[in-house]
């Protein structure tokens, strides 16, 4: 299992772009699948976009579908979530999780239960 820490939160306005990273350390990351969730106050943790291990494959909410963008360095053993045109429904700690399953099938945003690590969040706040 991988240690992971997430990092490039913050307060930012409507319509704001914002880069999340994730670095992972352990395990053997580059077989991975990775995710990003969020939770918001008050409500469930959700998936907001998953990855497959060589990136080959990757799915997102409905939410966010077309506007955030997960990629990955395995090389770094980085996981980034390129988010863009922030809506304040988008406030919330987002998470950075991998499962040791590396596969993912497309277009699929993989449940909670599939990650086996979980790093601590970072807050992202969009103010209107």
């Amino acid at each position: 299992q991988a240690q992971l820490r997430e990092s490039g939160g913050g307060l930012v306005q409507v319509g704001d772009s914002l880069i999340l990273s994730c670095a992972a350390s352990g395990g053997t990351f580059g077989t991975y699948a990775a995710g990003w969730f969020r939770q918001a106050p008050g409500k469930a943790r959700e998936c907001v976009a998953s990855i497959a291990w060589n990136g080959g494959t990757s799915g997102y909410a409905d939410s966010v579908l077309g506007r955030f963008t997960i990629s990955r360095d395995n090389a770094k053993k980085l996981v980034t979530l390129q988010m863009n045109n922030l809506d304040p429904e988008d406030t919330a700690v987002y998470y950075c999780a991998t499962s040791v399953n590396g596969r993912l099938p497309p277009r699929t945003c993989l449940e909670e239960h599939e990650f086996d690590s979980w790093g601590q969040g970072t807050q992202v706040t969009v103010s209107s």
